[in-house]
């Protein structure tokens, strides 16, 4: 048997990783549009008694608002991490770390888009967010795409682990 015969063969997911991230920027991008056109800045719209509302915001910050006065190095984070999945994509092991890595670019990829194009300027932009559930901070389907993302690479890592150890 030869060397390449024993070695592992490692799936090719860029395809998929690039199709996600396209698919979620693009429906993140359509709904911040839709939210911006619909709602008023700071009047909540309530979709579940006050439990769930619309309520748009402009965020120049990271997670909770956090960061306010370094929107630039959240834009760089974000290009880096979009840039770093589309060179990881190809080497992932199983399609549920590929799927995972592909949810949290594509959110990052929308949030990206918010950074480079809205107001105030190029880099400096602020990130539409509009999601108000509870007293949670709000957000929008690009951070809902990042912790589902976050989530099911977690668990694909842990799961293809034990799997390698067995």
């Amino acid at each position: 048997m030869d060397q390449a015969d024993t070695k592992r063969k490692t799936p090719r997911y860029l395809g998929a990783v690039v199709a996600v991230m396209l698919i979620v920027a693009a429906l993140d991008q359509a709904v911040k549009q839709l939210m911006v056109t619909w709602l008023e800045p700071g009047q909540a719209v309530p979709v579940i008694g006050d439990w769930f509302r619309f309520y748009l915001l402009f965020n120049p910050g990271a997670a909770f608002s956090m960061g306010q006065n370094s929107t630039w190095l959240f834009t760089t984070i974000q290009l880096v991490f979009v840039i770093g999945a589309l060179w990881f994509g190809p080497r992932m092991d199983t399609r549920f770390e590929a799927l995972g890595l592909a949810l949290i670019a594509g959110g990052a990829l929308g949030n990206l888009i918010d950074r480079l194009f809205r107001d105030p300027g190029f880099w400096f932009g602020h990130v539409v967010d509009y999601i108000s559930v509870g007293n949670f901070a709000v957000f929008n389907l690009a951070d809902a795409a990042i912790t589902v993302g976050v989530v099911v690479f977690v668990i694909a890592t842990f799961i293809g682990e034990g799997a390698r150890e067995r």
